[in-house]
């Protein structure tokens, strides 16, 4: 299988670098803007996340059905041309409020984020999984797509000490809300000119069928339920991240920099790890990365006022994680649907990433359902002057919880069953059914 070209990979990955801008003040900054400037208190901001994400977990495979079904080279495209406006007008008003906003202003227009991200991102996964059937390949596809999300990621953390709105939440939100607006079209429109998108070969299956396929896709179950728990691991301290600098750490001004080394050397250290995926397994590499990162951040818990530098060490440390944990199980989630494909499901990515969307936003609902309400039980005020039991349950919250869902994943994934070789014999099945209409039996009469 012949290797993508550099400025396709570039121009794929581009739509990464908007989206992550979003992302982060959407997961770390907002919670605790909205909980400290509106009124509406922590706990209630915890639960009217939570519930917006829930009311848009439905929408998720409903928007990946649609796409696999749209027929010619527009059926990935033409969803994300319709998400990509209700983005950019509902970040608009999320992310600059007026005044007097409510709960209910704070649940309608997150709802509507999140919808638009659904109709923008699942596609565009979807997009990328189709652009090569190669085990290795699809790696290199998700690192570049994910090295612009860290990129990203990066852009939107530093902005705000930039133009010097690091101690004004609501300035910084709103110049991450205009960067967005420029970003975004500039990102689809490079996509949409130099990658081409290759239409569907194989007939769409009754939903029935479809569905019996999905229930005995072992493979599948198992990196989903990784992904929740892994997910639900990075998303905790990305929502308490703000409030552990500034009441544990007692060093806010380190926030920023602190961002900045950690995805910083989430990039650099990406190139080595797919190197090494390529020796040991997506899945096994992925494995060793959650043990390396929970062997560092177990210690946080430890840290207190004044430990800045300790914590720099631990933010470099398990950094080097970053990239592989976002890179390798998005090009496992491709061998998975291999599995679906080979077994009769037709071309389903589309599903398949909208059933992932749904335990990524389940994974961010638990996260600040699980960590919010759990500070409000202990009396934790974001105003400061917190007990040290209040102090010790954030850093526990923070740092050691995480840790408990991380092992979960890895137990998952150590010994999962689509390596390089199980994933040829899927692609020689699948396209003995592409030119013959037929699937062919598997090697051993199993499913790998």
């Amino acid at each position: 299988m012949s290797r993508l070209p550099l400025g396709r990979l570039a121009a794929y990955g581009a739509p990464g670098l908007p989206m992550a801008i979003l992302g982060l003040p959407l997961f770390v900054f907002l919670p605790t803007f909205y909980a400290e400037h509106t009124g509406i208190g922590l706990a209630m901001v915890g639960f009217i996340l939570l519930g917006a994400r829930l009311f848009d977990v439905i929408t998720d495979p409903l928007v990946g059905y649609a796409s696999d079904r749209i027929r010619g080279r527009f059926r990935r495209r033409s969803l994300m041309l319709l998400g990509a406006p209700i983005l950019l007008l509902s970040v608009e008003m999320l992310f600059r409020p007026g005044e007097g906003v409510g709960a209910v202003y704070l649940f309608v227009f997150s709802a509507l984020v999140y919808l638009g991200w659904t109709f923008f991102a699942l596609p565009y996964f979807a997009w990328g999984a189709e652009l090569s059937s190669d085990y290795h390949e699809r790696s290199r596809i998700s690192a570049w797509r994910e090295g612009f999300v860290v990129a990203g990621t990066v852009i939107a953390a530093s902005l705000p000490a930039v133009l010097n709105l690091q101690n004004d939440a609501g300035a910084s939100l709103g110049a991450l809300a205009t960067l967005f607006w420029w970003l975004l079209p500039i990102g689809l429109l490079l996509l949409l000119l130099f990658v081409p998108e290759r239409p569907g070969q194989l007939a769409p299956v009754a939903w029935r069928h479809g569905l019996t396929l999905l229930r005995s896709n072992r493979p599948f179950r198992r990196l989903v339920l990784a992904w929740v728990c892994n997910g639900t691991a990075n998303a905790i301290p990305a929502t308490l991240f703000l409030l552990f600098i500034t009441h544990v750490l007692q060093a806010p001004e380190h926030a920023g920099p602190l961002l900045l080394v950690y995805f910083g050397v989430g990039i650099a250290a990406l190139p080595a790890w797919l190197l090494l995926a390529r020796r040991l397994g997506k899945h096994r590499v992925w494995t060793l990365s959650m043990i390396l990162a929970s062997s560092f951040f177990v210690w946080v818990p430890f840290l207190g006022p004044g430990d800045v530098f300790w914590f720099y060490v631990i933010t470099v440390l398990t950094g080097l994680s970053l990239g592989v944990d976002l890179a390798l199980p998005a090009a496992m989630q491709a061998d998975v649907i291999d599995q679906d494909t080979a077994d009769g499901g037709g071309e389903r990515a589309g599903l398949f990433f909208g059933l992932w969307g749904m335990a990524t936003k389940l994974a961010l609902a638990l996260a600040v359902g699980i960590s919010f309400p759990l500070l409000g039980l202990v009396g934790f005020s974001t105003e400061g002057d917190n007990t040290a039991g209040a102090l010790l349950v954030l850093a526990l919250t923070y740092a050691a919880l995480p840790v408990v869902f991380k092992l979960a994943a890895m137990a998952l994934i150590w010994r999962f069953p689509i390596d390089e070789t199980a994933q040829r014999q899927l692609r020689t099945r699948i396209e003995a059914r592409a030119e013959y209409g037929a699937i062919q039996p598997s090697p051993t009469g199993d499913h790998p």
